[in-house]
């Protein structure tokens, strides 16, 4: 389950936690500073989930204008709709008008693997660079494909897990 905290901008004021959109409702509207005046700005903090709703959070701009969403989005998206955000938004500069409602139509590649020279063993392997003869196999420098393939792919690691990522 996540857990936001909604601290005040107005320093006379207490924060709150909630989890749901509706129980921010409520504690924002019966949340007062020490004038007894209502508190109306908070800024919205991630406190506690999973580490992919963290990550989900910081590409999503969590904000008081926004977090309606993010929890609905973080309840209903799957892991994997929660990592391609992530790496849309976060990663390849989409915004999150382009993303939201469908974030596998951005044009973005991912892999889900260790490092450059892994990718460039696939790559080899997929036939990326054609076919190559058996008897050449063993010659093949994977680190110096890998070098290559970085000025197109980064590596980038969300949740724990690390991606390779081409953005275009």
């Amino acid at each position: 389950m996540i857990q936001l905290h909604a601290q005040p901008y107005d320093t006379s004021a207490k924060g709150f936690y909630f989890s749901r959109a509706s129980k921010y409702a409520t504690s924002a509207l019966n949340n007062r500073n020490s004038c007894g005046d209502i508190v109306e700005e908070y800024e919205i903090q991630f406190i506690d989930g999973e580490d992919i709703d963290c990550a989900l959070a910081k590409a999503w701009g969590l904000n008081q204008a926004n977090f309606g969403a993010f929890l609905e989005a973080a309840e209903d998206w799957e892991d994997d709709d929660r990592t391609r955000y992530v790496i849309a938004v976060g990663e390849c500069g989409y915004s999150h008008e382009q993303v939201a409602d469908d974030s596998t139509r951005v044009d973005r590649t991912f892999y889900q693997l260790s490092n450059m020279k892994e990718l460039a063993e696939q790559f080899v392997d997929e036939g990326f660079y054609s076919e190559i003869p058996e008897k050449l196999q063993f010659y093949i420098d994977y680190e110096a494909i890998g070098r290559d393939l970085s000025v197109d792919y980064s590596e980038v690691t969300i949740a724990g897990t690390h991606f390779i990522v081409h953005c275009a």
